[in-house]
């Protein structure tokens, strides 16, 4: 199944706006649709029912917030069961200096980004958090030095 078999122009338009500035108001929306604010809002309450919109939230500032040092973690179990796959992943649910976490085919079975305050926050984290959860047999660690290209707009 496309996209294409779900969506058409109009839907389109309404995503690519609404990622652009998810606090557009409906009748601005509207307008750059070129449709009535009812049939707008429609679509839109369609498309989050049917799951195109996950929700809304403000993008914060990580600098301003003491979370300026980004840093990518591989991890690879000790096993790779779906025992352990199922307690890690429920003990990531719960730290929330883990923001993503994803499970990946290669030489590792997960890569986490996480957000500190800076290295002793990092190694804080490692010791008390990372290295403590279910399964945890080996971890690689990426400082990032510069982040080149940040965002979660998908291409339609």
């Amino acid at each position: 199944m496309s996209i294409a078999d779900d969506l058409d122009r109009i839907d389109l338009k309404i995503l690519a706006a609404l990622q652009a500035d998810g606090r557009l108001p409906n009748q601005k929306l509207a307008e750059a649709v070129a449709l009535s604010p009812t049939a707008v809002l429609a679509r839109t309450q369609r498309l989050t029912r049917e799951g195109y919109i996950l929700g809304y939230e403000a993008r914060l500032n990580p600098l301003k917030l003491g979370r300026g040092m980004m840093v990518f973690v591989e991890v690879l179990l000790d096993k790779t069961t779906p025992n352990v796959f199922e307690q890690f992943k429920a003990a990531v649910q719960v730290q929330p200096a883990i923001m993503e976490c994803h499970m990946v085919a290669g030489g590792f079975d997960y890569l986490l980004k996480t957000r500190m305050a800076d290295m002793a926050a990092y190694r804080d984290f490692a010791g008390t958090v990372l290295w403590q959860l279910p399964g945890v047999r080996e971890t690689r660690t990426y400082a990032v030095m510069e982040e080149v290209k940040c965002t979660t707009r998908l291409p339609l």
